[in-house]
């Protein structure tokens, strides 16, 4: 029989609230005013969707709750709470995703949706992310539907 192995991928992480980041673009909030969340083990999370902050995360940050959603979990349907849009930087990369919560004993789980717009890939042998492949390594983002091919 043969066992699976699993690839765990732990990250460095940096998450702004985003509607701090515009006050301080905008001079109505000094820079040092935008409440920040470094995490050094933030877990990427192929299985998850989005972004997963714990409850301490989400009070230290002052994000809003926008709604509930149902969500798929081992155990069953359950209904999470999403919260307003953070600033989420790994690597040098950054994106603006939404939060849904999770209880304080679990870590940030980046998921998905954050990998697509962050453009990385899970190496499993190297048990790390590195950028896409098809992009060269580059961040970026893909617009097919509107652009004709050339010719």
């Amino acid at each position: 029989m043969e066992v699976a192995t699993i690839c765990e991928v732990l990250v460095k992480v940096r998450i702004e609230n985003l509607e701090d980041v515009f006050r301080a673009e905008r001079g109505e909030l000094a820079g040092d005013q935008v409440r920040v969340v470094e995490v050094e083990d933030a877990l990427v999370d192929t299985g998850a969707t989005m972004l997963g902050l714990p409850k301490r995360y989400i009070a230290q940050l002052g994000l809003r709750k926008t709604r509930t959603r149902q969500a798929r979990t081992a155990a069953g349907l359950r209904e999470f709470g999403v919260y307003g849009s953070v600033q989420l930087t790994v690597q040098g990369r950054d994106a603006q995703v939404q939060a849904f919560e999770l209880p304080d004993e679990n870590p940030v789980l980046i998921g998905r949706v954050p990998l697509e717009l962050l453009d990385f890939v899970v190496d499993p042998v190297g048990q790390r992310l590195i950028g896409n492949p098809e992009h060269g390594g580059e961040q970026m983002f893909e617009v097919f539907s509107f652009f004709p091919p050339n010719g």
